[in-house]
């Protein structure tokens, strides 16, 4: 099936081709399924990222089941504002498991998008307990930063934190690239910024994080966390930039 155009993305509506298939109990058929796929394709084809068919059912599984997502939890510690304007929020995140997997690919975007689809197949029965196991918001990307402080390290780790119910017992993956892996409380310093992530867009909100607080001696500069909660085709989704304080 030939890609559809961006501009043929730009005017369709994501919001309505989810819903559209979301709201239909029956089984999608082929054109359903295609139109889905060449959705997929045109928005991973802004990464340098190829979607193989072989996407197709997982694809359609997330689709089906995207208003199930369950969200992370938190607890806000501080919120700052600034003429009425959230500038950043101080939260602490629980213990648990996340399914984890890192790519190293040759732009950042193109490893979080590698990254994301095979935790997709992790999420739609590529998994010990072989069924569709739920996911939860946002994805989080680990980028590492070399020794200028300016550059983004090639390898970039992508994971979901496991939805509550399989905490107490998590699938493990049937790819040995996939970790299952138990991380203790994340305290962070959030902001929101709304677009693409790409390494220069998060790059321009790392900066522009640090412009805010100033100096933050307990603050991690050689890590940082990128939070997406929305489709990847959304043209304006909600992202966080964390910093990671050292302690909680």
């Amino acid at each position: 099936m030939a890609l559809i155009s961006l501009e043929d993305l730009d005017g369709l509506d994501d919001e309505q081709l989810d819903d559209d298939i979301t709201d239909n109990p029956e089984p999608m058929d082929e054109d359903d399924s295609g139109r889905l796929l060449a959705h997929w394709q045109a928005v991973a084809s802004t990464h340098q990222v190829s979607v193989p068919t072989e996407m197709t059912g997982p694809i359609q599984e997330m689709t089906r089941n995207r208003q199930q997502r369950e969200p992370l939890p938190f607890a806000t510690i501080s919120s700052h504002e600034k003429m009425g304007e959230v500038q950043y929020e101080e939260r602490v995140y629980p213990a648990g498991y996340w399914a984890c997997v890192t790519r190293g690919e040759d732009l950042y975007e193109q490893s979080i998008s590698m990254g994301f689809m095979k935790l997709m197949r992790y999420i739609c029965k590529e998994n010990s307990a072989g069924r569709y196991l739920g996911m939860t918001v946002p994805v989080i990307s680990n980028v590492h930063m070399m020794a200028d402080g300016v550059t983004f390290e090639k390898d970039v780790e992508t994971a979901f934190f496991l939805p509550a119910e399989l905490q107490s017992n998590p699938p493990q993956s049937s790819d040995p690239e996939i970790s299952i892996v138990y991380r203790e409380p994340l305290r962070v310093v959030s902001r929101v910024f709304l677009g693409t992530t790409t390494e220069e867009t998060v790059g321009r909100q790392i900066s522009l994080l640090w412009e805010i607080l100033g100096v933050g001696e307990d603050l991690r500069r050689d890590q940082y966390i990128v939070a997406v909660y929305e489709n990847p085709s959304v043209p304006r989704r909600r992202n966080e930039i964390w910093f990671i304080r050292r302690s909680l």
